[in-house]
C-alpha cells in the first residue's frame, strides 16, 4: 500500500461548499470544460454507470465529486478552490483491503458456542440484537446465497465497475458475518455481532481487493441515503508519519455524523511490533471524525501488525478482536479463520449496532458512548484507544 494518490487512477476528489452542489456544476464547465454527472438528476442511475461517466460523477448528497482531469484541468480546479463552490482538490488514492500475515492459533479459549472475539465483548450477554438498525460494510462484497444469511435483511449495491456485489474474494463476507452474522448458525460457533441487524452490503473493493477513493465515498453516499447508522470498512491506504489526513473525507465524516451516521474504520496492518516498528493509522481511519480500530489477540495484547498512534490527531479510537477470528467466507468453504485490524472493526461496528438499538443513539452520541463504555486495558491509549468494545 502507498500514501497519497495514485497518478494511474487519473481522478480528483473536489470537495464542494456545503448546499452549493449546482453552483459547482456550471463552474467545473467553466473552469475546466468538465461535465461530471450528478446524483440529484439521475435518479436511479447505477453506481457502476455512474463512476464510469467520462468526466466522473458528482455526489450530490455528500457535497463531493469524483472527477476525471488531465494535469492542466486539475491544476485549473485547484486554482479556482476557496474561491466559489469548490471548496478543496485532492487526488484519488488507491486502497486496498487489509490483510495480515498467518498467526498461529490460540486454543486458550472454548468457543465450542461463541467465538472469542464474541465472548471478549461481553456480547452472549447483551439482549440487544441489532433489530431494526441498518449496517454498511462496505468492501469486496457479500456471498448473497451464504446459507448463514438465508432469511435476514440484505440490500447490496456495487461500486466497482463490472463487477455484481457477489463476493468472490472472501474478505468482505467475512466482514459482513463478524458485524451482523448469526448467533446460532446451523453448523458452527456463532460468530455475529449484530444478529437482526439489517445488513448493507455494498462491493466498493474488487475481487481482487483493491479500490479508490471514488468508489468509497460512493459506498459511503449510498449508506447515508439508506440511513444507515453504522459503516463498517476494513481497507485503506498505508500512511507514513507526518503525512496529514485528507481533509475530504474528514468534512465527509463529519457530514455523515452530523445526519446520524458513524463511520467506523480499519486502523491498518503495516506495524512489526516484534521488530520495534509501529506504523501509523492509515487513510481513511486516520481522519479524526472517522472512528479508527486497533486489532487485539485473545490475550488482550496488540495485534503485533495493529497500526498505532503515531502523530498527534491521528488517533486510535478503539480496540477489538483481530486475531485468528472466525466467521463467513465464500463458498464452498463457508468459514474461515483470519486476522487483521479488518476483523477487528467489524466487532466494533456491530457493537455499535448494538447500541444503537439499546439508547437510540446516532452520530457522535454513539461515539461517545462506545468509547465510555469500552474496558479499559493495561496497554496504552495511543495502541488501544479507549480500550476494549463492549456490548451494551
Amino acid at each position: 500500500m502507498t500514501s497519497g494518490a495514485d497518478s494511474g487512477t487519473r481522478r480528483y476528489l473536489v470537495l464542494l461548499e456545503e448546499d452549493s452542489s449546482a453552483a459547482a456544476v456550471s463552474t467545473f464547465a467553466s473552469v475546466a470544460g468538465l461535465h461530471p454527472a450528478s446524483t440529484a438528476d439521475v435518479l436511479g442511475t447505477t453506481a457502476i454507470s455512474l463512476l464510469s461517466a467520462p468526466d466522473g460523477l458528482l455526489l450530490h448528497e455528500l457535497g463531493v465529486a469524483v472527477v476525471t482531469a488531465a494535469a492542466d484541468q486539475a491544476d485549473a480546479l485547484t486554482r479556482a478552490a476557496g474561491q466559489g463552490p469548490l471548496a478543496l482538490v485532492e487526488p484519488e488514492r488507491t486502497v486496498h483491503a487489509y490483510a495480515a500475515p498467518a498467526v498461529e492459533p490460540e486454543d486458550t479459549v472454548d468457543e465450542t458456542t461463541f467465538t472469542w472475539g464474541l465472548q471478549a465483548l461481553g456480547a452472549p450477554r447483551s439482549t440487544a440484537t441489532g433489530k431494526g438498525v441498518r449496517v454498511a460494510v462496505l468492501d469486496t462484497g457479500v456471498v448473497v446465497d451464504h446459507p448463514d444469511l438465508a432469511g435476514r435483511t440484505l440490500v447490496t449495491s456495487s461500486f466497482v465497475d463490472g463487477e455484481p456485489v457477489d463476493d468472490e474474494h472472501g474478505h468482505g463476507t467475512h466482514c459482513v458475518g463478524t458485524a451482523c452474522g448469526p448467533r446460532t448458525p446451523s453448523t458452527g460457533r456463532g460468530y455475529g455481532v449484530a444478529y437482526e441487524a439489517e445488513i448493507y452490503a455494498g462491493k466498493v473493493l474488487s475481487n481482487a481487493g483493491s479500490g479508490t477513493d471514488g468508489g468509497i465515498l460512493s459506498g459511503i453516499q449510498w449508506a447515508i441515503s439508506n440511513r444507515c447508522a453504522v459503516v463498517s470498512m476494513s481497507l485503506g491506504a498505508a500512511t507514513q508519519p507526518g503525512d496529514p489526513h485528507s481533509r475530504i473525507f474528514e468534512t465527509i465524516a463529519s457530514r455523515a455524523l452530523r445526519q446520524g451516521t458513524l463511520i467506523v474504520a480499519a486502523a491498518g496492518n503495516e506495524s512489526r511490533r516484534a521488530d520495534g516498528h509501529i506504523a501509523p493509522v492509515g487513510h481513511p481511519a486516520n481522519c479524526p471524525s472517522i472512528l479508527a480500530v486497533g486489532a487485539i489477540d485473545v490475550h488482550r495484547a496488540v495485534a503485533d501488525f495493529s497500526c498505532g498512534t503515531v502523530d498527534p490527531g491521528n488517533a486510535v479510537d478503539l480496540a477489538g478482536p483481530g486475531v485468528d477470528v472466525y466467521s463467513s467466507w465464500t463458498m464452498p468453504e463457508r468459514y474461515n479463520t483470519i486476522s487483521g485490524t479488518s476483523m477487528a472493526t467489524p466487532h466494533v461496528a456491530g457493537a455499535a449496532a448494538l447500541a444503537a438499538q439499546r439508547h437510540g443513539a446516532r452520530g457522535w452520541e454513539l461515539w461517545a458512548r462506545l468509547s465510555q463504555s469500552a474496558r479499559r486495558l493495561p496497554l496504552p491509549s495511543t495502541d488501544v484507544g479507549a480500550g476494549l468494545v463492549q456490548a451494551p
